[in-house]
C-alpha cells in the first residue's frame, strides 16, 4: 500500500520513474523504508483483538515508523533533486492515517447473519460484546424497530428496557419519566407497553447552547420523539406528553412516578458531583417509594484516578460510581453493584477513535481516555 502511494506521488507530479532519476541503490532504500513502515503496521494489526489498546498502539507504531521514514527520505532527498523528501513523508503518513488500516482489518460480525450465542444477558453494568449476540438483545432490537449492530448507544437503550421490565416497573397504567430524552425510541416502546410517559429535555436555550439541537440529540417537542415504527400515532399521543426539565434543578411538578430513566445525559451537567446529585434527586424527588430509576453514563476504563471532572462532558471513574452506590444505600435505597464486564470477546478490545467508525463502537477514545457505557439501577427505599 505505501509503495503504491509512493509511485502515485511521483506520477501525480509527472516525475519520471525513480530508476531514471536516481540510482537503483537509492530506489531500493526507499522501498526498504516503506516496507519497514508496512511491517510495523502488520505487527500492530496482529495484536488487534488481543489488546484493548490495539488502535492506539497502531497509531503509535505509525508515529514511530513515520519518524524513521522521514529520516530515510530526507537522507535520500539530500542526494537527489528528484523529489521533496519532507513533502513525500508527510503525504504518505497523512494518507495512511486517513486510511486507518487498523479499522479496515477489523471484522465485525453481522448480527443479522451470525447466530445468537448462549450467555447470561446483561450480567454486568458495562457494555459488553457478549450481550449483542444473545437472543434477548436481538429481540429487543426488533421491538425498537432497528437493525442490531455493535453500538454502545443501542446497548444503553436495551439495558434500560431490560432492567425496568425485569423489575416489573413498566406495566399498563404505570407512570414513567424520561430525562434528556433527545430522539430516543424508549418513550414510544414504554407507551406501547401501556405506561404513561412524561418525556423531558433541557430548556430550549440549553439545548441550543450545547449544540444538541443540530445533532439529533435534543427533543424540542413531543413530535421529535414520535416513532411510528413502534407505536401508532393515536396511542402515542394518548400516553406520551412532553415538558422541559433542567436536570440540575428538577421542578416540583415532576413527582409521583413509578420509574424514570436517562441515557447518557448526566455526564453533561457540568461536573462529576452534579451528575451524581442528579441520580440521587431523580430517585428522591420524582419517584414513589418502591419506584425504579435506571440511568446510563460514561465510565473511564483507562484510570480510576485521573479523569475529566468538569466541563461540557465529564467521565466517571469506577470509584465515583462506587461512592454513589454507598451514598444511595446510606440514604435507604436499593442499588445494584457496579459490575465492570471482564471483556473476553475480541470486539471488547477494539477502541473506536475519532472520527468514529460507529460499528463496532463499544469502546471509544474520549478526551484521551478509553471509555464505554455503564448502567445504574436503583429502587427508592423511602
Amino acid at each position: 500500500m505505501l509503495r503504491t502511494l509512493w509511485r502515485r506521488y511521483l506520477a501525480d507530479r509527472a516525475i519520471p520513474p525513480v530508476a531514471a532519476r536516481m540510482s537503483p541503490h537509492i530506489d531500493a532504500r526507499i522501498d526498504a523504508a516503506l516496507s519497514r513502515l508496512e511491517a510495523r503496521f502488520g505487527e500492530a494489526m496482529a495484536e488487534a483483538g488481543r489488546r484493548q489498546d490495539a488502535a492506539e498502539r497502531a497509531q503509535a507504531r505509525l508515529a514511530e515508523a513515520g519518524e524513521l521514514l522521514r529520516a530515510e527520505i530526507r537522507s535520500i532527498a539530500n542526494q537527489t533533486s528528484a523529489f521533496d523528501g519532507e513533502a513525500l513523508a508527510k503525504l504518505v503518513l497523512e494518507r495512511v492515517a486517513q486510511a486507518r488500516p487498523w479499522e479496515q482489518s477489523l471484522f465485525v460480525p453481522n448480527l443479522g447473519i451470525a447466530p445468537s450465542v448462549p450467555a447470561t444477558f446483561m450480567a454486568y453494568s458495562t457494555c459488553s460484546a457478549d450481550d449483542f449476540r444473545t437472543a434477548e438483545f436481538l429481540a429487543l432490537c426488533a421491538e425498537l424497530a432497528m437493525a442490531p449492530r455493535y453500538h454502545r448507544k443501542i446497548w444503553e437503550w436495551v439495558f434500560i428496557i431490560h432492567h425496568l421490565r425485569r423489575i416489573g416497573a413498566v406495566q399498563p397504567g404505570r407512570r414513567g419519566l424520561a430525562f434528556g430524552v433527545g430522539t430516543e425510541p424508549l418513550p414510544s416502546l414504554f407507551a406501547k407497553d401501556g405506561a404513561t410517559i412524561m418525556a423531558t429535555d433541557a430548556p430550549a436555550e440549553v439545548g441550543a447552547a450545547a449544540g444538541w439541537d443540530s445533532t439529533q440529540q435534543y427533543a424540542a417537542s413531543r413530535d421529535s420523539i414520535r416513532n411510528p415504527g413502534i407505536i401508532d400515532e393515536e396511542t402515542f399521543d394518548q400516553r406520551v406528553s412532553y415538558a422541559h426539565c433542567d436536570m440540575n434543578n428538577i421542578g416540583e411538578t415532576f413527582t409521583g412516578f413509578d420509574f424514570c430513566w436517562s441515557s447518557c445525559c448526566l455526564e453533561h451537567l457540568g461536573s462529576l458531583e452534579a451528575g451524581l446529585d442528579f441520580v440521587v434527586n431523580s430517585v428522591e424527588k420524582t419517584l414513589k417509594v418502591g419506584g425504579m430509576a435506571c440511568h446510563t453514563t460514561e465510565i473511564n476504563l483507562s484510570s480510576d484516578v485521573d479523569t475529566i471532572s468538569s466541563g461540557e462532558t465529564v467521565l466517571y471513574r469506577r470509584q465515583d460510581l462506587t461512592r454513589l452506590v454507598a451514598r444511595l444505600r446510606e440514604r435507604g435505597h436499593e442499588i445494584d453493584d457496579i459490575k465492570v464486564a471482564p471483556d473476553n470477546n475480541p470486539l471488547d478490545f477494539y477502541v473506536d477513535v475519532p472520527p468514529y467508525l460507529q460499528n463496532a463502537h463499544l469502546k471509544l477514545k474520549l478526551m484521551g481516555y478509553t471509555s464505554t457505557s455503564v448502567g445504574i439501577v436503583v429502587r427508592r427505599g423511602r
